[in-house]
């Protein structure tokens, strides 16, 4: 598979990250400042309708219309921009119409097999609990890999009055609707004082988030079990429900979806959560071999009839050498090693880790997409070191290195987030959670730095529009998100009037310039090279017959400038 997107800079934003909806980041984009700084944009996925995780809890794949028009789309065609846009494969909306049907008509529902019964898939390889829930044989369990604590299951009541579980790897939330004194009027036996009286027990502990079955009833007790029956039956949901990839329905879904999205000029497609769609009993049921395989290529028959490039997301350890394996199979992968080897390099100065990683991928051929900021958070999972059959691979990083910089980073007011057990204790941290202009302790200097090396390597370089404007943390989002909300650190939406402003900050202005030249540039459609240098120094040059494009860096100083030929002329910037 060769690479089909263009070797220009790809602009990374929600739909209303600029403004208040999609029309006005075509409006940013006109602006002299911006001009020739794009080639290509990815999109988030609030583009489509979506309930929760900003976007990555898909309802469908319809144009969300209250932040995107069919016209703001044309004009990035006219703007000669490619997009770029996610399938959620792992999972879809607990508000999605086949989740929904299957609350409505439970056993009887088409899609009853869309998604995943836990207790089915377990059937026979487990116990069922107290809870009535199968609880996995040890073994199965402790091979799991889990992205939050407790089981990964959602409880979802049926029309049946019966409680069903369904795989959850990801985000749930389930509400309960505050009871009235009308909601109790079916208990018999129940005066109109104690109706009163049992609602603000019930709604005082909703409130301080008790859960129900932990609520003290107290002289109320005898009524328990009828409360929690009328509790439960005016439950809502939000979730991200694992699919069943052995349904041909879901088959059937993703043949529609990639279909849909090329109507909507779609020439990448992310592939978000891809490692978690196969399943099996007594696997990790993190990317399984080689069902993980079988089912990408699948997808990836379904792309070629679209005329789609695949994009697969996985995070991992480097030790476990998955990328290694989506890149031998001829897929373009994600670089999310270069965030946390350019922090290493500019907070230790020195380019070893940094050199060494760009070695690899040149060497290896990998055709990447490499980014430095995100809507997620800064990878550090991915840099470690892991045991495999018996034997320690090496990391990039060691460990110590990666837990020193973490510590600097939550030390500038970032966030952590871990990786749990079944038994919800830590088992490894994921990322931390941080804009990356403030992981370099807000510097100017080493934003600029960051910037000119991530252009300079290999790859694609994926910009995250906070970044150009030298975003701080934003803790006021990340507390009022609460749960799982760390994320939000890193995705405050500007104004346009905070975008005229920035346009005045040499910080914003500099990386422009480095933007044009990087998505301009004849030199950057050739081959780079690492000259040796002392570990202090980098120099990274790329050359296109006549033309070339030096960076040379002092990781001491945080000072660079580059070299570079334009229309068969010299040039020199210096920053």
């Amino acid at each position: 598979m060769s690479l089909k997107i263009s070797n220009g800079v790809m602009l990374n934003a929600y739909p209303d990250s600029i403004g208040k909806n999609l029309k006005d980041i075509v409006n940013m984009l006109k602006m002299p400042a911006f001009k020739d700084t794009f080639s290509l944009f990815y999109v988030l996925p609030t583009f489509f309708n979506s309930d929760l995780d900003r976007g990555f809890s898909i309802i469908d794949y319809n144009i969300n219309k209250e932040l995107v028009s069919e016209q703001d789309i044309k004009a990035f065609a006219a703007l000669n921009i490619q997009l770029k846009f996610d399938i959620v494969l792992n999972h879809l909306s607990v508000a999605s119409p086949q989740f929904e049907d299957i609350i409505k008509n439970g056993s009887a529902s088409k899609f009853k097999d869309f998604f995943i019964n836990w207790n089915e898939f377990w059937e026979g390889n487990g116990q069922l609990n107290e809870a009535g829930i199968v609880i996995p044989k040890k073994e199965y369990l402790d091979k799991l890999f889990m992205r939050k604590s407790g089981l990964p299951i959602l409880k979802v009541l049926f029309p049946d009055g019966t409680e069903k579980p369904y795989w959850n790897t990801f985000y749930q939330k389930i509400s309960y609707k505050k009871l009235q004194g009308e909601d109790l009027k079916s208990i018999q036996n129940l005066s109109i004082n104690n109706a009163i009286a049992i609602c603000k027990l019930v709604n005082k502990a909703l409130a301080e988030k008790t859960p129900i079955n932990a609520i003290d009833f107290g002289t109320y007790s005898p009524y328990k079990t009828a409360i929690l029956q009328i509790l439960n039956a005016n439950r809502s949901y939000l979730g991200q429900m694992d699919v069943n990839a052995k349904s041909p329905l879901v088959w059937e879904f993703y043949e529609a979806v990639l279909a849909k999205v090329k109507s909507y000029g779609c020439q990448i497609l992310r592939l978000d959560a891809f490692a978690y769609l196969h399943k099996e009993v007594g696997e990790t049921n993190f990317f399984n071999k080689p069902g993980t395989w079988d089912y990408l290529a699948q997808i990836n028959e379904i792309a070629k009839k679209n005329d789609l490039l695949l994009l697969p997301e996985i995070h991992a350890e480097y030790g476990l050498h998955l990328h290694d394996e989506v890149a031998n199979e001829g897929y373009v992968i994600y670089d999310f090693f270069l965030p946390g080897l350019t922090i290493h390099a500019i907070e230790k100065r020195t380019n070893t880790a940094l050199i060494t990683w760009a070695k690899e991928v040149i060497d290896k051929g990998y055709k990447t997409v490499n980014m430095l900021g995100c809507h997620d958070g800064i990878p550090v999972l991915d840099l470690k070191g892991k045991t495999v059959n018996g034997v320690y691979q090496k990391g990039l990083l060691e460990d110590a290195e990666i837990e020193e910089m973490m510590a600097l980073i939550l030390a500038r007011g970032g966030r952590v987030k871990n990786l749990y057990g079944a038994d919800g204790k830590k088992i490894s941290y994921y990322q931390v959670n941080a804009t990356y202009f403030s992981a370099l302790g807000e510097s100017e200097q080493k934003l600029l730095l960051a910037r000119a090396i991530q252009l300079f390597m290999p790859g694609t370089p994926q910009i995250w529009y906070l970044d150009i404007f030298a975003g701080t943390n934003d803790h006021e989002a990340a507390d009022k998100a609460g749960t799982g909300g760390h994320k939000e650190i890193n995705r405050t939406n500007l104004s346009l009037a905070t975008v005229e402003k920035g346009l005045k900050r040499l910080v914003v202005l500099k990386q422009l310039e480095l933007l044009r030249l990087r998505n301009t540039l004849n030199a950057f459609s050739g081959k780079v090279s690492f000259p040796e240098t002392s570990r202090e120094q980098l120099n990274i040059i790329w050359r296109n017959g006549e033309d070339y494009a030096q960076l040379e860096a002092n990781l001491e100083t945080h000072t660079f400038s580059i070299r570079y030929t334009e229309l068969g002329v010299e040039k020199m910037l210096a920053i």
